[in-house]
């Protein structure tokens, strides 16, 4: 048998929590000393801590534990509340860190108002583009909305210009349209500069073919790091154009420069389309 401080030792719980375990009846103890009421338990009890412990860390009140307790759930039924449980928690945290993301993504812009990147920023005459491209809806500008939009729609590119045979002659490129038809959602087409022999549409690759006409004038900057925190990036470029006399005709393309496993390491360019000056 084990002292109440060896079993909540090995149970990873306070001796508070055992204590308290017993007087509402969820874990009481092998034995109680009648002289000096110390309590003693049993190695057995542990798998009825486990539960507990387990089943409060899915969010059930000490009553609904006792309940479940009580009609005595299966380890195959509690290991499969723990799977439903760690994945919510998992989401969460996944939800928590893009936020985090988007937070200090506001925060840089903020700290950014009074810069003007004199040098960073490049007008520049754009080529016309021939573009093999999916395109989706996203429901916002929200980084959380458009990744996963933009994401799905390369995987699906990626696949079909690859069984096609289509090897793409430049770097990937993002551009985005909106109306008042649309509302906040916005059309994100994701290419892949092609050849001019290729083709898609009916009959073909599920992918299409489009030429995006040249740009007399396009203010460009270069962006580091994840696209998820690409606001600070694309709100310096908005405020030279404003500053220099420029006004953006469309909204800016992204063109990855470089890609890689670690986000961190990404470099993308923003082309804004303007016009004055």
């Amino acid at each position: 048998m084990f002292t109440i401080g060896d079993f909540a030792g090995h149970g990873r719980v306070s001796i508070r929590m055992l204590r308290h375990y017993d007087a509402i009846g969820l874990l009481r103890p092998a034995r109680v000393d009648r002289s000096s009421g110390y309590r003693f338990y049993e190695t057995a009890q542990l798998s009825r801590l486990n539960r507990i412990v387990a089943l409060k860390d899915l969010g059930f009140t000490l009553q609904q534990v006792q309940t479940i307790l009580d009609e005595d759930v299966s380890a195959q039924e509690l290991r499969g509340m723990l799977r439903l449980r760690r994945a919510e928690l998992e989401a969460a945290v996944a939800e928590a860190a893009s936020n985090l993301v988007q937070v200090e993504a506001r925060l840089r812009s903020i700290e950014n108002e009074g810069a003007m990147p004199e040098e960073d920023v490049v007008i520049k005459r754009l080529p016309a583009l021939r573009l093999a491209e999916l395109s989706g809806t996203a429901a916002s500008f929200d980084p959380t909305d458009i990744g996963p939009v933009v994401n799905r729609l390369f995987d699906e590119l990626c696949a079909q210009t690859e069984a096609a045979g289509v090897t793409p002659v430049g770097p990937s490129t993002v551009y985005y349209e909106t109306s008042e038809a649309l509302g906040a959602e916005v059309v994100v087409h994701a290419g892949l500069p092609v050849a001019a022999g290729v083709t898609g549409g009916p009959g073909g690759p599920g992918f299409q073919v489009v030429t995006l006409p040249a740009v007399e004038q396009a203010a460009t900057i270069v962006h580091r790091g994840s696209m998820d925190r690409v606001l600070a990036t694309s709100q310096l470029l908005a405020r030279w154009a404003e500053a220099h006399g420029y006004r953006f005709r469309q909204h800016a393309r992204e063109i990855t420069l470089n890609y890689s496993e670690d986000p961190d390491e990404w470099v993308a360019e923003l082309q804004a389309p303007v016009v004055g000056a």
